[in-house]
């Protein structure tokens, strides 16, 4: 197998072989990048973390433990934790909530829905989507190229240990294989315990591709009811708002849906509501301005006497001055 660099500014280059298929009979490296992990914001566990990055996209924790396993044997590896799980979640979680509901009831439900506590909209919203969410046709999720991940070891000397390990692969060229649940010091803890890869995986993922019809119609049924809800609610705060006037006056005008148009007598109700409130805006602006009139007469006023006051001065002064003249003989 060709060799690369053994590091790779500060990180440490893990080669990883990988086995043929049937499908591609050939062997196949994968590297994996390593270092120390160093995050932005401390962590207590920090000196015995290392963060990898390039992780293979069919990545599961079992799998990064029989790799370690190979590496430094069981025992010192004891959790990972995906950048992408998290986000992932998040992003299926939104596209379900967004697809749960009409735009228009999005926006009423955004703009007017009734505050709940947290926890009890977090644990109705949970059971929502749990129930109207479609079976999974993948057994684990299938992670974006170029992932990276945070392993936690038991102790800082496992750090260094899995270090060494990785220099001595480039020495003897004994790549550890990816995949492979008998790694040195596994043994049988680790046997049968690293989900299958390759045909294996896509079988099972075909065979969930074609759920059972009760379980799709039960997911179908349950969207469908949330979807109803959300709509429901909409049209109940449509209902609310109808022919109530906003804090400028206008009424909102609902079209559609369940919401049957208002009497002759609520709209000029609501008509006398807007007008009341203009007209009060209308004496609270010429109030406001009347202020403004006499402040600026006041200071033209005073302007006044204060240049009537330099002139009489002057005047004074002048006169003084004549009295004193005296023509030449």
């Amino acid at each position: 197998m060709p060799s690369g660099p053994a590091t790779i500014g500060d990180f440490s280059v893990l080669p990883v072989a990988i086995p043929p298929i049937p499908s591609f009979p050939h062997n196949v490296v994968h590297y994996l990048y390593v270092r120390r992990h160093t995050p932005k914001i401390p962590t207590p566990t920090d000196d015995r973390s290392l963060f990898l990055t390039n992780v293979p996209a069919d990545s599961t924790e079992a799998h990064l433990r029989a790799l370690f396993a190979s590496l430094v044997g069981a025992g010192r590896f004891e959790s990972a934790s995906f950048e992408s799980k998290r986000k992932d979640a998040h992003s299926q979680t939104q596209s379900l909530i967004d697809a749960a509901q009409p735009a228009h009831a999005a926006r009423l439900l955004q703009a007017h829905g009734k505050k709940r506590k947290r926890e009890d909209e977090e644990a109705e919203r949970a059971r929502e989507e749990a129930a109207a969410r479609l079976p999974s046709t993948w057994t684990r999720p299938l992670r974006r190229s170029g992932n990276t991940a945070v392993v936690l070891l038991a102790d800082e000397k496992s750090v260094e240990q899995v270090l060494r390990a990785i220099a001595k692969t480039h020495k003897t060229k004994k790549y550890p294989t990816w995949g492979a649940d008998d790694g040195a010091g596994g043994g049988d803890v680790l046997a049968g315990k690293v989900p299958p890869l390759g045909s294996v995986w896509l079988k099972a993922h075909n065979r969930l591709s074609y759920p059972d019809k009760a379980a799709l119609q039960a997911s179908v049924d349950a969207f469908s009811t949330l979807f109803a809800q959300r709509e429901q609610e909409a049209a109940e705060i449509a209902k609310r708002l109808r022919n109530e006037p906003d804090e400028d006056g206008f009424v909102t005008v609902t079209r559609g849906g369940r919401a049957a148009p208002a009497s002759r007598t609520e709209a000029e109700e609501a008509k006398r509501r807007m007008l009341e409130k203009q007209e009060k805006k209308k004496q609270e602006l010429t109030n406001f301005y009347r202020f403004q009139l006499r402040e600026r007469k006041k200071e033209e006023q005073a302007e006044l006497l204060k240049r009537f006051e330099e002139d009489r001065k002057k005047l004074e002064a002048m006169r003084g001055k004549k009295a004193k003249f005296v023509p030449e003989s």
